[in-house]
């Protein structure tokens, strides 16, 4: 069936079509109905890990009890409603054209590049910069409360509006030339968040080639450099966390902080070495992390020599569900792996999301040469 999100004022009617046909669809074993219903229905998601699909077959699926209320749910969850009723909500205020429905049209400029309609829409209402989300989600905290300037970070936010548009950099400077604030705080994964965080560990931006650009924009108009005391660490820290090393060499040269475990990340040896004998345990374990994930062979050797675990699951806020060996086979570092076999990594140690060895994670990500050496050391 067609996942296409529907057009941002698209009727209740639209909403309860693709319910009705996501419910044939069920009924008649299409796949991509059953794979929706599987990612989105919270019945077949894990207790545990809750955005995680159970592992359960297209069979399991489709076996499943499944009705109209079911079907209305997974639509409602496909885009980030708590509920149906969350979505009904949604759609009755757009449809109002009150301070909901301003807000909603201005984040789809926002995410849609429209920049006449955004200048438009603030010169309308000089408080709508500031203005936040009301919508009701699935997430934690279930109501977000983005500002228009969150949405540029394309990361926490609904879904289908996690998009970095070629003009983010002008939509991005409207935003802040009409007085938003670049440190404002929203609810995201659990934690409160700026906009540089979430901005420094999005792909998105990354990928559309901005967000080195969008970063300086932002510090330029006064964001913090070292954060808001965001839980997931420093922007730099946070950069380097999710790989984006052009990024955190970018705040890094306007002044961040680089402790030994940035040094790590940033590939920097001599930095590294002489912060080394000052560093705690908590930073010593980080830097291990870091340096495998990005592929700094020598990093490695040095924390190793220094007495670091290489079975040691990764500490938290740095994937700490896997350890340097599943995260340096999966990023396809073939020094950074041969030189952690060597020195007695295990084999067999299995993440704690997936379940995966090194070799599956290698495996997954396509990175055969990887692959082709654990295999030949007996990997499971």
């Amino acid at each position: 069936m067609d996942t296409t999100p529907l057009p941002f004022r698209a009727p209740l009617g639209e909403y309860e079509r693709q319910a009705e046909r996501l419910l044939a669809g069920h009924r008649a074993r299409d796949m991509s109905a059953l794979g929706l219903v599987r990612r989105r229905h919270p019945r077949f998601l894990s207790e545990k890990v809750p955005w995680l699909p159970k592992d359960l077959t297209d069979t399991d699926v489709a076996a499943a009890p499944f009705d109209l209320d079911d079907a209305r749910l997974t639509v409602a969850r496909a885009y980030d409603f708590a509920d149906w009723p969350a979505l009904v909500e949604w759609v009755e205020e757009v449809a109002r054209d009150g301070d909901v429905a301003r807000f909603e049209s201005a984040v789809e400029a926002v995410v849609g590049g429209d920049l006449a309609d955004l200048s438009t829409l603030l010169a309308a209402d000089k408080a709508l910069v500031r203005a936040r989300s009301t919508r009701r989600t699935h997430f934690d905290p279930p109501v977000h409360r983005a500002t228009l300037l969150h949405y540029v970070g394309a990361n926490g936010v609904e879904g289908h509006r996690q998009r970095t548009p070629p003009n983010a950099v002008a939509i991005t400077r409207s935003l802040l030339e009409a007085g938003a604030e670049p440190d404002a705080r929203a609810g995201f994964y659990g934690c409160e968040c700026a906009t540089l965080s979430l901005l420094v560990s999005s792909s998105h931006p990354h990928e559309a080639g901005l967000q080195v650009e969008l970063t300086e924009l932002l510090l330029d108009h006064g964001a913090a450099l070292e954060g808001r005391g965001e839980t997931w660490g420093t922007p730099l820290f946070t950069a380097l966390v999710f790989g984006f090393p052009a990024t955190a060499e970018a705040l890094a040269r306007r002044g961040a902080r680089v402790g030994l475990a940035a040094a790590a990340g940033l590939g920097r040896l001599e930095e590294a070495t002489r912060l080394l004998s000052d560093s705690d345990a908590h930073e010593r374990h980080l830097a291990l992390a870091l340096a495998a994930q990005l592929g700094h062979a020598p990093l490695v050797r040095l924390l190793l020599a220094a007495g670091e675990d290489p079975d040691r699951y990764n500490p938290r806020g740095a994937h700490a569900h896997a350890t340097p060996l599943h995260h340096a086979a999966l990023a396809g570092h073939a020094a950074v792996v041969e030189l952690l076999v060597a020195r007695g990594a295990r084999l067999d140690l299995r993440d704690e999301i997936y379940g995966g060895t090194p070799l599956g994670w290698a495996r997954h990500a396509g990175r055969r040469e990887v692959e082709a050496f654990l295999l030949s050391r007996g990997a499971p």
